[in-house]
């Protein structure tokens, strides 16, 4: 990190998981990057802002996605800092990363509800992917970030299926049984 940029602070943001029917997770494509990498929605914490409000209003204002459930608040910050070259130019230079706070989130609605066309687009288009995918589509500078939440997915849909197999599921329709629902939390 250039010397002039390491005294700066990191923006206070938060990112959002969300995962549909299938436990895959939205990814959407930047407008303004024009390589390959997809992220989750995300972004920053206006003054007077909780986390939690703040994560709502990004996921609305960059998706137009309003019907979600919590399913967890991802414990701790994750944090990431610019590269060089982005450095002094992203957040009109006044940061040198983020700090934010992640979501795991359960879309409750249908697909025509999503639409990244918003009033300030960030995107050009957005799918579903598996959850061990997204590590393959981020941004080098952000990949820490999404592996650890990459493990957080696993975990949950992990305990998701031996939840469903030991309760919910009989022996012989447990091979037939691909893709549990996680159970939305209130926190």
């Amino acid at each position: 990190m250039k010397e002039k940029y390491k005294n700066l602070p990191l923006r206070s943001g938060v990112g959002i998981v969300v995962l549909n029917k299938e436990n895959k997770v939205f990814v959407a494509k930047r407008i303004d990057n024009k390589k390959n990498f997809w992220q989750m929605p995300q972004g920053g914490v206006d003054k007077g802002e909780n986390l939690y409000e703040a994560a709502i209003r990004e996921l609305d204002e960059e998706t137009s996605i309003k019907s979600v459930s919590l399913i967890k608040k991802i414990d701790g910050l994750l944090t990431y800092h610019l590269p060089d070259e982005l450095l002094g130019i992203i957040w009109k230079g006044k940061f040198k990363g983020q700090e934010q706070q992640w979501y795991i989130m359960r879309f409750n609605g249908d697909e025509k509800e999503i639409n990244i066309k918003t009033k300030h687009p960030e995107f050009l288009e957005w799918k579903w992917v598996d959850p061990d995918k997204i590590t393959e589509l981020v941004v080098e500078f952000k990949l820490h970030v999404y592996e650890k939440i990459q493990e957080e997915v696993k975990v949950l849909v992990d305990e998701s299926i031996a939840f469903a197999e030991e309760k919910c599921m009989s022996p012989m329709l447990s091979n037939h049984f691909t893709s549990p629902v996680i159970p939305s939390i209130i926190n």
